[in-house]
């Protein structure tokens, strides 16, 4: 497996060309386990390169804050809401829209909950919606925008790349230029 080549020579269609073809690949059938090397990469994809920590984090937080709020608005009220881990959980029921069976009965714990209620689902499906177009607009890039995009971001911070890094930059885009004269010259 390891001798083999990815191309094989095809007949050539003019005279001094030499034509490869990629090798087919044999077609995978379904696999009854699941592909982990693949479900890893996705995880590394959406902690990475998509909005789903840092909102998820301020979710968190905020979580804890209203959950505070909550419980101090409604504890000595509400029998309900007799220890933190209540409100803890009353506050997660309103973010995932399952409800409660009791309800605040301080204005104030009403108030909380309400705006509570607001903030915690537009941020909780929120980041699954924009991680989820995150994930599916990277992967719609391909690969070769991925590289100039990285390229531009390089050659804006041109003052604060190293020797090697410079190198490497110019090795770079030399053969991103390089491929689209070739793609012209075919072209043309």
């Amino acid at each position: 497996m390891g001798d083999e080549k990815p191309f094989e020579k095809v007949s050539k269609t003019r005279p001094g060309h030499e034509v490869l073809r990629r090798k087919r690949q044999p077609r995978r059938r379904l696999r009854i386990a699941p592909n982990v090397p693949a479900g890893m990469k996705f995880l590394r994809i959406i902690i990475t390169q998509t909005p789903f920590v840092p909102m998820l984090s301020i979710l968190t937080v905020l979580w804890l804050l209203f959950s505070a709020a909550f419980y101090f608005a409604e504890h000595t009220a509400n029998p309900d809401v007799s220890s933190y881990g209540q409100a803890l959980w009353w506050t997660m029921a309103a973010v995932e829209t399952m409800g409660t069976p009791f309800k605040p009965i301080t204005t104030a714990g009403e108030l909380i909950g309400g705006i509570w209620a607001m903030f915690g689902v537009m941020l909780f499906w929120g980041t699954i919606v924009a991680s989820v177009t995150v994930y599916f607009a990277r992967r719609k890039e391909g690969t070769l925008k991925q590289i100039v995009s990285t390229v531009e971001y390089n050659l804006e911070r041109l003052d604060d790349l190293s020797l090697e890094e410079l190198e490497l930059l110019k090795e770079t885009t030399d053969r991103l230029i390089d491929v689209q004269i070739k793609k012209r010259e075919e072209v043309g």
